[in-house]
C-alpha cells in the first residue's frame, strides 16, 4: 500500500519539478516591456484612494512571491528561479507606470498575466502600489 500511495505521487512530483526548472529557459534578468509600453500612462497617478486598492489587491495577489514589503522575499518566492522582481529596487522603479503595467497584463514565466485575472483598473492601482513600496508616489 505505501509504495503503491508513493506512486501516486512520483507524476505530481515530476511535473513540478520540470514546470519549476523549465520556466527560467528562457528568462533574463532584464524583463523588457515594449517601448510602446512607455507610452501608456497612469490614470490613477497620485490617486490616494487608487493607492488603497492596490494595497489591498498585492495583498491578495502579490505578497506570497515578492513579500509584504515588496523586496521580492515572499514565502513562495523564495522557490523560484529567477527570483521575483524586488518591487522596492531601482530596476521596478526606475521603469515607467505604462511598463510596469504592461508587465503585469501580460505576465512572464511562473508570474501570472493579471490582464486575464484583474480588470485594466485594478492592475493600474497595483502600479500605484508598487510605486509607493519605492517611495515614488507623491500621495505619500
Amino acid at each position: 500500500m505505501k509504495s503503491k500511495l508513493f506512486n501516486l505521487f512520483k507524476v505530481p512530483a515530476t511535473i513540478a519539478i520540470l514546470f519549476f526548472s523549465f520556466s527560467a529557459i528562457g528568462q533574463t534578468s532584464d524583463w523588457l516591456a515594449p517601448k510602446d509600453a512607455d507610452n501608456i500612462m497612469n490614470p490613477f497617478q497620485n490617486d490616494l484612494s487608487a493607492l488603497k486598492k492596490g494595497k489591498k489587491i498585492y495583498g491578495q495577489m502579490c505578497w506570497t512571491c515578492h513579500g509584504e514589503f515588496g523586496k521580492g522575499d515572499g514565502p513562495a518566492g523564495k522557490t523560484l528561479n529567477p527570483k521575483p522582481a524586488n518591487h522596492t529596487g531601482e530596476a521596478v522603479q526606475s521603469q515607467t507606470d505604462g511598463a510596469i503595467f504592461w508587465k503585469l497584463s501580460n505576465g512572464k514565466g511562473v508570474m501570472p498575466a493579471y490582464g486575464k485575472i484583474l480588470t485594466k483598473t485594478e492592475r493600474w492601482q497595483l502600479v500605484s502600489y508598487i510605486r509607493e513600496l519605492g517611495g515614488k508616489n507623491k500621495t505619500n
